[in-house]
């Protein structure tokens, strides 16, 4: 978690405070303003979401609102599609435990194309003319030092990675309840045992359930888990972002994971 995450929180947290966000999104905005109409500073949390993956999507909801380079609502836009699993985790993990007679664009569509349709019906028919389509004027006076803002930026990121280290520990540390728990359940409830495992730690819960369970993980994914709902709230939890409204978010998309999937494994 260290090498892949640590140098991503570092790097945005520097873009962020050095005002050069705006400039960063600037390269996708043909591309991503024609959909979403969003303000440059939106574009940037898109895209650092979908590419970096969970949870720098919510860090960077988080250091945006902090920094007051995004508005409340647009804070909860994207936090509500753009905190997934990262694209790296899912290829270089996650696939091992999926049929491999099914090209990974099957499962990449579903698993990346249904947060973004998600966010584009959120877009029009729910947050309307409250996001704002061009960046106003958010930002009062001049960026910090460079050498200011590294210390700073790696100072939060220290204090993030150790949060997240500290939730995926305790999580997988909860795994042995199940063991004991449906050890002594009847039978025909031990079916609970590996949607419980991967209710409380997504990584851990994917290596128990193994191959035989591809329709469960993948619905799974979407929600990330208890361990992975706990991390986003330690990225967002000292702002007035709705942790309710992003569960509530994400149980919708692991709804529609489970219908496209289910039809996926059904017609293929």
């Amino acid at each position: 978690m260290i090498p892949t995450l640590f140098p991503f929180m570092v790097l945005s947290g520097m873009m962020i405070l050095l005002q050069l966000s705006d400039q960063f999104a600037g390269f996708f905005r043909p591309f991503l303003h024609p959909l979403f109409r969003v303000n440059n500073h939106c574009l940037y949390g898109i895209v650092i979401g979908f590419l970096c993956g969970f949870p720098m999507g919510a860090k960077i909801t988080g250091d945006l609102y902090r920094m007051k380079q995004i508005t409340r609502q647009e804070a909860g836009f994207l936090l509500a599609f753009c905190n997934n699993i990262g694209p790296v985790f899912f290829t270089g993990f996650v696939l091992a435990f999926l049929p491999s007679s099914i090209p990974i664009g099957y499962y990449l569509l579903g698993m990346y194309g249904i947060p973004l349709c998600y966010g584009l019906l959120l877009r029009y028919l729910y947050y309307g003319k409250r996001i704002a389509c061009e960046n106003t004027a958010r930002i009062s006076g001049k960026p910090p030092a460079f050498a200011t803002a590294l210390d700073a930026s790696v100072l939060s990121g220290i204090r993030s990675i150790t949060k997240l280290g500290g939730y995926m520990i305790f999580f997988n540390l909860l795994n042995i309840l199940p063991k004991l728990f449906f050890h002594r359940m009847p039978a025909f409830l031990h079916a609970l045992e590996i949607p419980v495992y991967l209710l409380l730690e997504i990584t851990g819960g994917i290596k128990l359930a193994g191959m035989g369970h591809p329709l469960l993980i993948l619905t799974m994914l979407q929600l990330g888990g208890c361990s992975c709902i706990a991390q986003t709230y330690a990225m967002v939890g000292d702002t007035d972002l709705s942790m309710t409204a992003y569960v509530l978010h994400k149980l919708c998309q692991s709804a529609l994971s489970l219908g496209y999937y289910s039809l996926m494994f059904h017609m293929l």
